[in-house]
């Protein structure tokens, strides 16, 4: 478990003071991935480096298993470190190291026995994929194969949280899928918690149990990945998913954007709303299962423009329902 307690960071001093992080607070439970968002500049960076003490927070507190880091001597400190796995966004391989060499490098650190070590590594290639790439050098391996070796040498001391900065940046859909994968199936079997910060949204809601934005050193949003996507007002639910352009409707029609806003929408709600208010003309849509559960909004056209009574029906299927502004000519041509 990490808990960051009124985290902050200030570079410099006086006038040229510059605070990168402003008292953060916020939890990582045990095998839950919580995800840390925001643009360039945001702080994202900074945040990794405290997390691990590679930065010495301004004031706060870094808590991982009851352990309040910023507080331990420097001798405890090595040890607790040994807690907390990092993943880099470049993998940080040692070239001219096999892949099994590289994962063995922690453990040759602390003097563990050759015997011992060949038969962790071992274990760690095969638990991500590649016990048959042990002998391989990075540049013989694709990038999502060299991550692949980054996480199991993070694992290699058998940590109780997983830090992840940018793991996935600049990685091919396929790849970025598999390490997320990956990272849920080491969740659910070891119990970890992962702190996984990026950039990319689309990776958030493959991965993300909980998520957070991070905007001037500030959390501005966070909560449950689900409850922010049925959230319509949900500033950070709306980026995590953006509404899509969509079919254009025919004149004389109203355009609605329709949230899934419960977890009992029935599965034939166009169906159902077009009993209550009138043909429903589906223009576009971007649904999808997170947890087992139906997220996301839909685009529709009604011959109706009654506000209240289409609110009214649509909250009845679980639904929520907002008119949609028209499509501008930009949108349409993106």
């Amino acid at each position: 478990m990490i808990q960051l307690e009124q985290l902050t960071k200030v570079y410099g001093h006086g006038d040229d003071a510059v605070t990168v992080l402003d008292r953060l607070d916020f939890s990582v439970e045990a095998r839950e991935i919580f995800a840390v968002v925001g643009p360039s500049g945001a702080g994202k960076s900074t945040l990794a480096a405290c997390v691990n003490l590679l930065e010495r927070p301004t004031s706060g507190s870094v808590i991982v298993n009851g352990d309040a880091l910023s507080q331990l001597s420097e001798e405890q400190l090595r040890v607790a470190r040994r807690r907390i796995g990092t993943i880099f966004q470049s993998d940080g391989l040692f070239s001219r190291r096999t892949a099994a060499q590289n994962v063995a490098l922690p453990l040759e650190y602390l003097g563990v026995t050759k015997a011992e070590t060949k038969k962790r590594v071992a274990e760690l290639l095969d638990r991500v994929g590649l016990a048959d790439r042990a002998n391989a050098y990075p540049h013989q391996l694709s990038g999502g194969q060299r991550q692949r070796v980054g996480i199991a040498r993070a694992l290699a001391l058998r940590p109780s949280v997983l830090l992840s900065d940018e793991a996935t940046s600049g990685l091919d859909p396929a790849s970025t899928a598999a390490i997320t994968s990956l990272l849920k199936e080491l969740r659910d079997d070891l119990g970890l918690s992962i702190l996984f910060i990026t950039h990319e949204m689309e990776t958030v809601r493959q991965v993300a149990d909980s998520v957070a934005r991070l905007d001037h050193g500030h959390i501005v949003e966070s909560g449950r990945l689900v409850d922010l996507l049925r959230d319509p007002a949900s500033p950070l639910g709306l980026a995590l998913n953006p509404v899509r352009p969509s079919v254009v409707p025919a004149p004389g029609l109203t355009e609605w954007i329709v949230s899934y806003a419960s977890a009992d929408v029935p599965a034939d709600w166009v169906s159902r709303l077009s009993a209550s208010v009138g043909q429903v003309s589906l223009l576009g849509a971007a649904i999808e299962t997170i947890d087992g559960q139906a997220v996301g909004h839909a685009t529709i056209a009604l011959t109706s423009a009654d506000e209240p009574r289409i609110s009214a029906a649509a909250s009845a299927l679980g639904l929520s329902i907002r008119s949609a502004a028209p499509l501008t000519s930009k949108e349409l041509v993106a």
